[in-house]
């Protein structure tokens, strides 16, 4: 069996559904990767960090989805901030060919794509 890439998705908590479909595909049996979700589920604190910074760093890469909504979800940029000082491949996703948000600086320097399923795993693919 090959290898499933340990992927984090970061998205803002307004855009849960959106990671709910990525997840539903991880699911499907010719799947090349797995999902960690470290939803905020807990109050935006010290703690979740630590234990966030701990779930990215054991992560293959980063699929940051992006909306309208990223501008302004600091726990998703903090994310990607951290997936940037913890080097770890990231790409963003966005979740809305139609109504593309504006990309936030955390993905500076990243490829950024519309959600299609052959782009996503292009990125999986290209991980270590």
């Amino acid at each position: 069996m090959a290898k499933k890439n340990r992927i984090f998705i970061s998205f803002a908590a307004e855009d849960a559904k959106y990671r709910t479909m990525l997840v539903g595909q991880a699911k499907l049996e010719h799947s090349p990767f797995e999902f960690v979700d470290m939803s905020v589920k807990e109050p935006w604190e010290e703690k979740w960090k630590t234990q966030c910074r701990t779930k990215i760093k054991g992560c293959d890469g980063v699929i940051a989805l992006l909306s309208k909504k990223t501008m302004q979800a600091d726990g998703a940029r903090w994310e990607m901030n951290c997936a940037n000082e913890e080097k770890i491949p990231m790409i963003g996703v966005h979740t809305d060919k139609d109504a593309k948000g504006e990309i936030p600086p955390e993905l500076k320097g990243k490829k950024v794509i519309e959600w299609t399923w052959a782009g996503i795993a292009a990125f999986i693919d290209s991980l270590p």
